[in-house]
């Protein structure tokens, strides 16, 4: 039997998730939901920073060295914005450019978002499905001393320096799940939540009416790889926003956030001491090395990921 594998994915934990996992499966069975929630706006363009990270990754065209854009990149246009007095603090690339240009342009002939999204990964070879969690509209909002800040203005403009109060999903309530994503969530045997940031990656998915749903009810076995070791991130705010919003910041903390929607956790070397009391939450346990710093990890953690999988609420082992 062959496994049919959606993820749950961000940014760059996600990708890199993903990169592993495509590199051992068949890539008609895999299947990734991204975030949507980061998108902006900028210089007229749609950007879509989580949907390109992983289009990029899974391209093997993406920085390496910073973890998000593309490889081999100039900046000669946004220096020429910056002549001309334009905000330039979202840091775009002149290849990168190009995408949002394609995107914008498919957006305002009303072609939907999924559809764009699929077509920009088939053109740059992906194989992989992309898919969207919806076509609507949707954005992380974080309200901070300063007022309520898009993402990228929190995460990017201030570097994740103010407190966060509070946070919301613009959008959400009114949005609608696209029909591939809710399919590749019931047609799942594996539902994978990735290493991403559980409160403004995973939630904003989460929070579109039908997805939560679908995840609660799937028959698939369903594994979340906490982004945390040793209680930290390796980068981004996700222990922090953790807090914020109520959870302890260690694994038991990730795994309250993903309540009713898992049956097993997987967790750092590190973080081992908090596998007992996992377990006696009713969550089955994986300990492993979850840090990806190159390819010969992330292809192990997946296998790692998968062989796990096969003993999680599945009557029957299944491999790749």
């Amino acid at each position: 039997m062959t496994m049919r594998i959606t993820l749950l994915a961000g940014g760059v934990g996600g990708a890199k998730l993903a990169e592993g996992l495509a590199a051992i499966c068949p890539p008609e069975n895999l299947s990734i939901i991204g975030n949507i929630a980061d998108d902006e706006e900028f210089h007229g363009l749609w950007v879509s920073p989580d949907i390109d990270t992983l289009t990029y990754s899974l391209a093997d065209m993406i920085d390496r060295k910073q973890g998000w854009g593309l490889a081999d990149e100039r900046h000669r246009v946004l220096a020429g914005l910056e002549r001309l007095g334009c905000d330039t603090w979202m840091s775009l690339g002149d290849q990168d450019m190009a995408t949002h240009i394609f995107r914008t342009q498919l957006r305002n002939q009303g072609v939907r978002p999924s559809a764009i999204a699929q077509t920009i990964a088939e053109s740059l070879g992906v194989k992989a499905h992309i898919l969207l969690p919806t076509d609507d509209p949707l954005q992380t909002r974080i309200k901070t001393e300063q007022g309520w800040l898009s993402f990228q203005e929190y995460f990017v403009r201030e570097r994740c320096q103010p407190d966060v109060l509070d946070i919301r999903f613009k959008g959400a309530e009114e949005s609608w799940p696209t029909p591939e994503a809710v399919q590749a969530i019931k047609n799942a045997d594996l539902l994978l939540i990735a290493p991403s940031n559980p409160i403004v990656s995973i939630a904003p998915i989460l929070a579109i009416p039908g997805i939560r749903q679908a995840v609660a009810e799937t028959r698939a076995a369903r594994v979340a790889v906490s982004p945390l070791i040793g209680g930290r991130t390796i980068k981004g705010p996700a222990d922090r926003m953790l807090v914020a919003s109520g959870f302890a910041c260690n694994s038991l903390g990730v795994a309250d956030s993903y309540a009713g929607l898992i049956d097993g956790l997987v967790i750092d070397d590190e973080d081992q001491a908090e596998r007992e009391e996992l377990e006696a939450r009713g969550f089955q346990v994986l300990t492993t090395s979850t840090l990806m710093t190159c390819a010969e990890d992330k292809n192990r953690l997946a296998k790692d990921v998968l062989a796990f999988a096969s003993t999680v609420g599945v009557e029957e082992a299944a491999t790749c």
